[in-house]
Parts: structure tokens; sequence; C-alpha cells
């Protein structure tokens, strides 16, 4: 097996960034639309999540380089803080590998950065490499990395669609769609109301056989979370997510044990690594939601399946594009998976991290199907403004 020879990481100098699904310039629903979040409490931040921030991270891109000149990618959130990690830190555990050695890059960038990382952006950076050297492997091995971990569970994957507009996402064919939760518990009773009436309304528009469901992003507490299963009971949602922290450990136990009927609780989108996620499971949650480009990369989310699995709990990936469907359709505890409707109004179907891929895949009629080309099968833009910084 070839060696690696260089590491190297990219930043992007535009407004719109692919991987950071926040960075949207105009009238884009991911940001104008109302969503409740942790920082809803504060009435400066209540309007938009871009508001308190959450679009100024920015695109990584990271490169492994074999020996033999072939180059991997993938990429992640966590712009130049990652960038430098990835080049000042993590680059001495990834030159001279053979590229099959993923087991020990993950482990050496983890327990290396564990004094100021184990969670956010270091497993953002970790994630990147990591999956940027699957890539690599594919590429010399020529082998898609559907393959490389199991091969396919079934040949189409059944998506859902997360935006504002389920009614839409059902006449493209998905099986699902999942709202953003307008308002949280700051928003008091009339708050809760229009949530609801958003929900009805849904369920109206879409009929009685599709299934939906409520993001609520961090931003409730056990009793507002618990107050709004039971008034979802009759409009049958399948499940609500993320509807506290992910470090409220004891609030997800009350949910599972004090909800009125049987929808299903998710969460993990903000959790990382196969210790967090080990945490999540002993409290008994239905769903865990790794996103691969966070939560440690393909190596780690491979664990937490292998750990949700032994619970007899699905793993349904959040977002990620070709990173996720890979894992997906090779997993036996994935069922269906996320789609992010990028498209400004949430109308029609475009490419989830566009556009940094000259060729990346999208649902048809409800489904994903993923590629035999070696690697993630995904080719970058290279007619964007990539530039690697300079730390000297």
């Amino acid at each position: 097996m070839k060696k690696i020879k260089d590491v190297r990481a990219f930043v992007l100098n535009m407004d719109e960034q692919g991987a950071d699904y926040h960075a949207r310039t105009g009238d884009h629903w991911i940001n104008k639309t109302v969503i409740a979040t942790p920082m809803s409490k504060y009435p400066a931040y209540q309007k938009t999540r871009t508001s308190f921030g959450i679009d100024v991270l920015g695109t990584l891109l990271v490169e492994v380089e074999a020996e033999d000149g072939t180059t991997g990618f993938s990429v992640t959130t966590g712009g130049l803080p990652a960038a430098y990690m990835v080049e000042k830190h993590f680059k001495r555990f990834i030159v001279d590998q053979p590229v099959c050695n993923v087991e020990v890059m993950f482990d050496q960038m983890y327990n290396a950065s564990m004094y100021y990382g184990r969670k956010g952006i270091t497993l953002n950076a970790i994630s990147g490499v990591d999956c940027a050297v699957w890539d690599l492997l594919g590429q010399l091995r020529q082998e898609p990395v559907w393959s490389m971990i199991g091969g396919k569970m079934r040949e189409r994957q059944p998506m859902y669609a997360t935006g504002p507009r389920p009614d839409l996402a059902k006449e493209m064919g998905f099986i699902g769609g999942k709202l953003p939760l307008p308002y949280g518990p700051s928003h008091l009773n009339e708050g809760f109301t229009e949530n609801l009436e958003l929900a009805r309304e849904m369920r109206s528009r879409c009929g009685d056989n599709f299934l939906l469901a409520f993001d609520c992003w961090m931003a409730l507490d056990t009793a507002y979370t618990l107050q709004l299963i039971r008034s979802l009971d009759p409009l049958d949602f399948y499940w609500i997510e993320e509807s506290l922290p992910p470090d409220d450990l004891d609030g997800y136990r009350q949910l599972v044990m004090e909800r009125s009927y049987p929808i299903r609780i998710s969460t993990g989108e903000h959790e990382y690594s196969r210790w967090g996620f080990k945490r999540l499971l002993d409290t008994g949650v239905d769903i865990i939601q790794p996103d691969v480009n966070w939560c440690g990369g393909l190596t780690e989310l491979l664990k937490i399946k292998a750990l949700a699995s032994a619970y007899n709990k699905w793993v349904i990936p959040h977002g990620s594009s070709v990173y996720s469907y890979h894992f997906s359709i090779a997993s036996d505890a994935t069922p269906f998976s996320e789609f992010l409707m990028m498209s400004p109004k949430a109308d029609t179907i475009i490419p989830m991290f566009s556009p940094l891929f000259e060729n990346e895949p999208v649902p048809k009629d409800g489904h994903m199907t993923v590629t035999d080309e070696p690697g993630f099968g995904v080719k970058l833009n290279r007619n964007l403004n990539w530039i690697r910084p300079n730390y000297e």
C-alpha cells in the first residue's frame, strides 16, 4: 500500500460556501425563515440564525496526496481555524502513513488533540482529514467507499427532505419532510400556538401517509418538548429532533420515559465521537443523527453505527451529501436518509453542497443512488477560489 506524502488544507473566498449550509446570500429559506435556536431567548438574535454568526466559519477542503501523485479530498466546515489544525498539527500523523492505516491516523489525531478537542471544530478538522483519506484509499483501490465498508444493503436509498415546504417535497417523491421549528419557550404561548398551526397546516397539505418531523435545533427544554409532543399526537408526527442540547442527558431520559405517545426521540447532529454517542444511546433515544463531516469522519461513524446496532437503534445521518450517502446505503441501521433542500425556496432539487462538486448526485423520485466511481465518486470544482492559507 502506498504512503501519504502530503496533506493540504484550503478555505474558500466566496459568499456561498457549500459545506457550510448557512453561508447563503439573498432571500434563502435557511436564513430568512424564523427558526428556534438556543439564542432565541435574546430578542436581537431571534429573527435569523446568521444574526448570531452561524455562518462565520465557512468551508474547509482537505486534500491528501499519495506518493504516486494520486489525490483524495473531502470538504467539511471549520474554515480557517480547522485549516490551521490540519496543517500545523494533524499533518504530522498523516504524512508517511500507509493510506490504509485509517484507524491509526484517526486514533493519533484524536488522542493528540484531546487536551483541546474531543468535540466541535477539532472533530470537524479530523473528519475532513479522515474522509479525504477514505477517498484516497478508494482511488488507489479503484473501489467506491460503499464497497469498502461492506457493500450495498439496498440499491436505492429512500430520502426525506428538510425544509419549510414538506408538501412540495412530497410532490417530488420524498418519503417525508422535516420542518424547522419556528418558535421556542421564549416566544411563550403565542409561539407555541403558531408552531401547532404550522404542524396542522402541513399535515393537512401532505395527507396522512407521509412522515413529518420537527427539527428543534437544541432550542427547547423538557417541559416545552413534552407539551409539544402531547399536542402533536393527533397529527402523528414521526419524530421530534434535537429538542435539547446534546449535553442534557437527563432531559433526554425524561423525554423517553414521559412522552405521551410513541413519537420517536432523535438527536445527535451536534454530538461527536463514539463516546458522546454512547452517552446519548444510554438515555434511550430512538434515533441518533451523526454528521460524518463533523463527528470524527467515516472511521468514527462506523464505530458509532456499531454501537447503535447493539442498542437496536437507527442511525440517520445529518446531511453531509455524498459522505453520508455511501455510509447510508451500506448500513443496516439506516432505513432512510436526509436530504437538505438547498434551493432558496425549497421548491426544486439542487445539490446539497453546490457549488463545490462538478458531479454531486441528487435524489430522483425521493431516492438516492450512489456511483460505482472510486472513493466518494465526486470531482472537486477547481474553478472556485480555493485558498491555501500561509501560516509562516
